[in-house]
């Protein structure tokens, strides 16, 4: 079985932080990793930059976690404010000195740290604009044909994962244009980063605002200042539009109703909100993860879209570390797509869906209610804190049905 199934070379395809993360951690057990990624950078738009306890572990696995932690900060709490932002309930005095504390930094940050890492990995290189255009696969190979300035070619290896975000083109590939299960909210937001004098205002190092329009998050990101602020617009206008009521909307819905001179503003990006997971995480020997397995909306409070990313290719690189050694055969990787998905349906989706509607459904009294209660009852109980940091992150893969 050793031989059968021992793993010399997988292409990884996508350059963000879970295929990355895959990759560093595949390369330190020796095994050759090519990552492929259509453009010639690293995305630079503002996204995920919290990381939640179980990815602070994985971090630390792929030895990265003290320049994570140098650079980035630990949060000081979170709360929710009403429209009058009036604190409803709130949870401070985290556990600093818990080695698997929440960490944040931004995520274009946290890439080019995991990028200069997998580079000093024997056997690895990334592969920029390179495009998957088309697959196959035998009983021996797997292959990806890419579009390249030499034009286009095919690149063979053991295993293909794609980590190519929403728009995959491995998982169209593998199933269609069309196929990915699931629905487009009828939300849309905004996220921007943005120097602003929040302290000024009481705010804590993380907040959602309660309000049936007016809703958003603001969240210290940098010990330098910088706040993530990811606020909700109407439905089904143009990028344009969007982009030039952004002003309009900071006035309207920030504290002190700045203009744009009170703030500065560094990246701004509109995001649709979905919730889809792909039929299966595994075809032959191409696999799925992260964003291009499923999706959730990121107004989720343990930050469920990224946690679930690496969840995925944590466990992901435990199955093929367990085949490496000969412990087991392919088939574990049957049960890391049966098990990923399970976690998606029954935990992450609607999970992700209630706490995005407790910031602006009104229709959700009860459950608003029963959670801010869960939060003053924990607010002077840190070993509560502690069992609520995991509660909260839902989307790890190491038990049932809570992690």
């Amino acid at each position: 079985m050793a031989d059968k199934y021992k793993i010399s070379k997988v292409i990884i395809v996508g350059a963000g932080p879970s295929g990355l993360l895959l990759g560093i951690l595949l390369a330190k057990q020796g095994i050759k990793v090519s990552l492929i990624e259509m453009s010639d950078k690293l995305d630079e738009n503002p996204r995920a930059a919290h990381y939640a306890p179980s990815s602070v572990r994985e971090l630390r696995r792929a030895g990265v976690l003290e320049e994570v932690t140098r650079d980035g900060l630990k949060p000081h709490g979170v709360c929710w404010r009403g429209p009058d932002r009036e604190i409803l309930a709130g949870i401070r005095g985290e556990v600093t000195n818990d080695p698997d504390a929440m960490v944040c930094l931004p995520l274009d940050k946290l890439d080019k740290i995991l990028l200069r890492v997998f580079l000093e990995q024997e056997s690895t290189e990334v592969l920029w604009k390179h495009k998957v255009v088309g697959i196959k696969q035998d009983e021996k190979e797997a292959q990806v044909q890419v579009e390249t300035a030499e034009g286009e070619k095919w690149l063979g290896t053991d295993y293909v994962v794609g980590c190519d975000g929403a728009n995959s083109q491995i998982r169209r590939s593998l199933f269609g244009d069309l196929a990915f299960p699931g629905e487009t909210l009828q939300s849309q937001i905004i996220a921007t980063n943005i120097y602003y004098d929040f302290p000024k205002f009481n705010y804590w190092d993380s907040q959602f605002i309660v309000h049936p329009t007016d809703w958003y998050m603001a969240a210290k990101i940098t010990p330098g200042g910088l706040w993530r602020v990811t606020y909700g617009d109407e439905w089904g206008l143009s990028t344009e539009e969007y982009l030039k009521r952004q002003p309009e909307r900071f006035e309207q819905i920030l504290p002190g109703n700045p203009k744009p001179g009170d703030y500065k503003l560094v990246n701004i990006s509109p995001y649709k909100l979905h919730q889809r997971c792909a039929e299966s995480m595994r075809v032959g020997r191409f696999l799925l993860a992260a964003d291009a397995a499923h999706l959730c909306n990121p107004l989720s409070s343990g930050g469920m879209g990224l946690t679930g990313g690496f969840a995925d290719i944590t466990t992901l690189y435990d199955c093929f570390l367990a085949m490496q050694e000969g412990l087991t055969d392919d088939s574990i990787l049957d049960a890391y797509s049966d098990v990923r998905r399970k976690k998606w349906r029954e935990i992450i989706d609607p999970s992700s869906r209630a706490n995005f509607a407790r910031i602006w459904d009104e229709n959700a009294v009860e459950e608003k209610e029963a959670f801010f209660k869960m939060c003053r009852d924990m607010e002077n109980d840190p070993e509560a804190q502690k069992r609520g940091a995991q509660v909260s992150n839902p989307a790890t893969s190491d038990a049932e049905p809570r992690d």
